[in-house]
């Protein structure tokens, strides 16, 4: 064993380690649970490939009362983890889906991208997009999945992700309103607690310590790490900061429900982030919903909560509205 094996490199706490001798040690998100019907809510999961060669996957949802002759909304999430940890098939995701699709009653494929630092941040955008196109390759047969072809609506589609993966469901947005998948029509964008930074401190963020911490991470201009989770551009990258982004005006919905907690050290981000779309010129509808005494993903990682309750049926409201 090397001599520096045990040397931290990079310690982002209770999710991953990165030793100086190279090794990582992820430290949550590595439960992965079986697909299979939950006996709580009815709702049936199974696994499909996408891209096997590049590792990309899915877990696709059905709800208890799914039947061909009647399409429902289809949902396409992406799941929180700071681009570093957990999965589609972690038991943290696999319930929080069974429980949204139960409520919202919706078919849902939730994304398995690849992680970083193994991977550029950048290649989890770039699976998350295949994925998306993917999806809507499955409304014109070209794909073998009877489960989306047979159940969703695909004039119905919505984009969802927490933390991370709202992050990454507003860029797809982004992207889906630059250059269109005319098989699908994107109605909504769902956006919990995201996952947003900015080279200028806003709100409490230049005191806050947690912040401060983490910024030498990701930003490559601090110098402090020669590991970034952003690349060149820094926290003003338009991928990690949506008002630096001139194509803001182009995302390819027509509204969207931001979720952020009181405790959350980016409450603050999803307000600018609601501001940035109102100045913008973008001609959709944005809302925000403030959760007093709650932290980061609440509702992920305290789903019976009844704030995480309420939650999910404001979503299905979202949704089926």
């Amino acid at each position: 064993m090397a001599e520096n094996s045990t040397e931290i490199l990079l310690d982002f706490p209770l999710l991953m380690r990165v030793y100086k001798d190279g090794r990582l040690e992820r430290i949550a998100g590595i439960d992965t649970v079986p697909a299979s019907v939950d006996s709580e809510t009815g709702v049936q999961s199974k696994d499909v490939e996408i891209s096997p060669e590049l590792d990309i996957s899915a877990r696709l949802y059905l709800p208890r009362n799914a039947n061909p002759g009647r399409k429902l909304p289809l949902l396409v999430y992406y799941h929180g983890g700071a681009f570093l940890v957990e999965s589609p098939f972690s038991r943290r995701y696999h319930n929080h889906l069974n429980t949204l699709v139960a409520e919202a009653n919706v078919v849902a494929v939730s994304i398995g991208y690849r992680l970083a630092p193994k991977h550029l941040v950048l290649i989890a955008f770039e699976d998350s997009w295949l994925a998306l196109k993917w999806v809507a390759s499955q409304s014109m047969g070209d794909g073998q999945e009877p489960w989306i072809q047979e159940n969703a609506d695909f004039d119905h589609v919505y984009l969802g992700g927490d933390s991370a993966g709202a992050n990454i469901a507003h860029n797809m947005a982004i992207r889906f309103g630059l250059e269109k998948l005319d098989e699908i029509n994107l109605d909504g964008n769902f956006l919990n607690c995201p996952y947003f930074w900015g080279k200028d401190p806003i709100g409490n963020e230049e005191t806050n310590s947690v912040i401060t911490k983490r910024r030498k991470y990701l930003d490559p201009e601090s110098g402090s790490s020669s590991f970034s989770l952003i690349g060149e551009k820094g926290l003003d990258d338009p991928l990690i900061n949506p008002a630096m982004d001139l194509n803001l005006s182009r995302l390819g919905c027509k509204k969207v429900l931001i979720y952020v907690a009181e405790k959350d050290v980016l409450r603050e981000r999803g307000y600018y982030y609601k501001e940035s779309l109102m100045k913008c010129g973008w001609d959709g509808e944005v809302d925000i919903v403030d959760v007093k005494g709650e932290d980061h993903v609440f509702s992920v990682f305290l789903p019976n909560s009844e704030n995480s309750k309420a939650m999910m049926k404001r979503v299905a409201s979202f949704i089926n509205g």
